[in-house]
């Protein structure tokens, strides 16, 4: 109900609306980390719950969780990853009409 978009956008526009994109914060030639802001609050708070439900027993998210943490992704990074490749294949699965099925996800 708190994002009706879900469906409509593409994952890049999806990811930012919900407040999971990666933001550069750079100034002139210094290079800052990248890290997520804005969007919508609620959406990404319940999305964080679903998401660490899901890096524990959704093997999908799982393999890719752990796939991160193995390439020395901090754990917030590697969550936050996890979040927006939940939230992409939801938007996905609303905009083509078809559930979920682990073959089509790859970590």
């Amino acid at each position: 109900a708190q994002l009706p978009e879900l469906g409509r956008l593409n994952r890049r526009e999806i990811a930012a609306l919900a407040g999971v994109a990666p933001v550069a914060n750079d100034s002139g030639n210094r290079k800052g980390r990248r890290r997520v802001q804005g969007g919508r609050f609620e959406i990404r708070r319940v999305l964080y719950m679903a998401t660490l439900t899901a890096a524990r027993y959704n093997p999908v998210i799982r393999a890719f969780y752990e796939r991160l943490r193995a390439a020395g992704k901090l754990p917030k990074v590697a969550l936050v990853a996890c979040m927006r490749k939940l939230l992409t294949t939801l938007n996905a699965m609303v905009r083509t009409g078809k559930p979920w099925d682990p073959s089509l996800h790859r970590a």
